[in-house]
């Protein structure tokens, strides 16, 4: 659970920067005032100021829950209620179960009004969209009950594209960060292996990588006289592998489309197989740990611990090899391959990949429940459903720029744990925008380390990953089949590439397996999806 507060915290802080014209969309219209109320095509509600609606409404919202706090004390959403005259009863499940209660939810119809922070797949979209158990939002939204919304979808068409789906309807709505970086969690070295080794300058190819993993390996680093050391760690590679993968110039470990628009499917392509290569080479020479297909996290995170890694995944260093926050371990620079072009980085599209809020067809005012939602894509609402309401942890040091300073937490402890009783924001992620903004004045010292890392090891080569993009019902269907057995497979044969039970001499058997299954049709289906985003229809 600590890490999971952690990381929620860093979707606060880690921002780099934001175009202004999203701020101003943000800002615009976000500032209520109870004296200000425009006309409605729906009776009692409110385009513009605050309250929402004219008589008291309620909604049933479903959510997932971190169990922190009892979501009808929490004085965000306490403030809310009074903001906006809508009152919520609320349909919770521990986050590792929702997946589950949600499913049940929409084979049963008991439905509630609002799903929130629901991680609802494109799939699930376009069926339940299609069903009539989603409703449609676009209207809502272009008819002036979301103003903070569609500016940002007119400022920034390809978020509108992305969350439009095949019947040219848009059934949920993302989590919005445009200045996020980390797609995945990043890789790390160990800045006491660097330090004993004397290592100045962190490898720029795979050879110098490879190099550097040997004297990890052989020149005892943590200098405890043992062999002990690991230089590069995994669990099943799925940690590492979107990050590796771009040494070989490829940025989504499923699909991506080349500089010319051609959809492929990864675990085909050669430069798939020059991963699979380097991985084997780490393998047959102990640089790769060999309980990467075994481990748990919490024994990779051990060995962390006990300061025998050399190279990691994690969201932050410290989270595996304990402390505190510092710039001691510095964020590895992606490598170059003997393929031109390389590295790449596969870094945040900017929006969530699935969607994090839509209204259901029980839904009794979905004007209002619109106007609701629309308030966390201000700054103002943004700030409160991310850092509390103002004088709780924070202040502002000048208002008029945004600029803002942490208070004392109530009662001491952690200011983190504390904000998870404040706001439902925490751990989840949640409709609503994220901007550098909302965090000025509040970074700390390791918050601009991460930053400059980024901006100098990442940023420079990040390319945005294959687009949110709907398929039909009908190529939904086939591709889940065809995925479903392909992904098993894949996963079998990269652990067999790897460790060497199956050689690498074997690839051009393994391509054409891939494809009598069914990887030249998924690369279609997506090519067709990829080709309507692009094209808007």
């Amino acid at each position: 659970m600590k890490k999971l507060k952690l990381r929620k915290a860093s979707s606060i802080l880690l921002c780099l920067t934001v175009s202004a014209s999203l701020l101003a969309a943000c800002g615009a219209n976000g500032d209520g005032d109870s004296s200000s109320a425009a006309g409605s095509a729906a009776e009692g509600v409110k385009k513009e100021g605050f309250p929402i609606v004219d008589k008291p409404l309620t909604l049933k919202v479903m959510s997932q829950d971190a169990g922190v706090a009892d979501w009808n004390k929490m004085p965000v959403l306490q403030e809310m209620e009074k903001l906006t005259g809508i009152h919520l009863e609320y349909q919770l499940s521990p986050i590792d179960s929702f997946e589950t209660k949600k499913n049940l939810v929409f084979a049963s119809g008991d439905l509630p009004d609002v799903f929130y922070a629901a991680d609802l797949k494109p799939a699930e979209q376009v069926t339940y969209g299609s069903q009539g158990v989603l409703i449609p939002l676009e209207k809502y939204i272009d008819e002036g009950y979301a103003p903070n919304i569609k500016k940002i979808f007119d400022e920034h068409p390809d978020i509108r594209k992305s969350f439009t789906t095949p019947d040219g309807h848009i059934y949920a709505l993302p989590n919005i960060d445009l200045s996020a970086v980390w797609y995945r969690s990043p890789m790390w070295y160990n800045g006491k292996f660097l330090k004993a080794l004397n290592v100045t300058e962190l490898p720029k190819t795979t050879d110098e990588l490879y190099t550097l993993l040997k004297r990890f390996k052989d020149e005892d680093p943590n200098g405890n006289g043992k062999k002990d050391e690991i230089p590069l760690t995994s669990v099943k590679l799925d940690d590492l592998r979107m990050y590796f993968l771009g040494f070989w110039g490829i940025y989504d470990e499923v699909i991506y489309a080349d500089k010319d628009g051609k959809v492929h499917y990864t675990p085909q392509e050669e430069g798939y197989k020059g991963y699979l290569t380097f991985m084997n080479k780490l393998w047959k020479e102990d640089l790769l740990d060999h309980e990467t297909f075994s481990q748990t996290p919490d024994q990779k995170k051990a060995k962390g611990q006990n300061n025998q890694i050399g190279v990691f995944n994690d969201y932050f260093p410290y989270f595996t090899l304990g402390g505190e926050p510092s710039s001691d371990n510095p964020l590895m620079t992606p490598v170059a391959s003997e393929i031109p072009g390389t590295p790449v980085y596969g870094k945040h599209p900017g929006i969530s990949a699935n969607g994090t809020f839509a209204i259901t067809s029980k839904d009794p005012n979905p004007e209002a429940t619109m106007r609701w939602i629309d308030y966390q894509y201000s700054y103002d609402g943004a700030t409160l459903f991310s850092q509390g309401p103002e004088n709780t942890l924070w202040k502002y040091k000048d208002k008029e720029t945004h600029e803002k300073e942490w208070l004392p937490v109530p009662g001491g402890g952690d200011r983190e744990e504390y904000r998870g009783t404040l706001t439902p924001n925490y751990g989840i992620l949640a409709p609503g925008m994220n901007s550098a903004e909302l965090t000025k004045g509040l970074k700390s010292d390791f918050d601009r380390f991460i930053d400059e890392e980024n901006a100098a090891k990442l940023t420079p080569i990040g390319k945005t990953p294959f687009p949110n993009v709907y398929l039909t019902n009908e190529e939904q269907t086939e591709a889940t089949a065809l995925l479903s057995d392909l992904n098993t497979y894949v996963q079998q044969m990269e652990a067999k590439f790897v460790t060497g039970q199956e050689p690498l001499a074997n690839w051009d058997k393994y391509v054409a397996q891939i494809k009598k299954m069914g990887g030249d049709r998924i690369a279609e289906l997506y090519q067709g999806a990829y080709d309507r985003w692009n094209t808007g229809k």
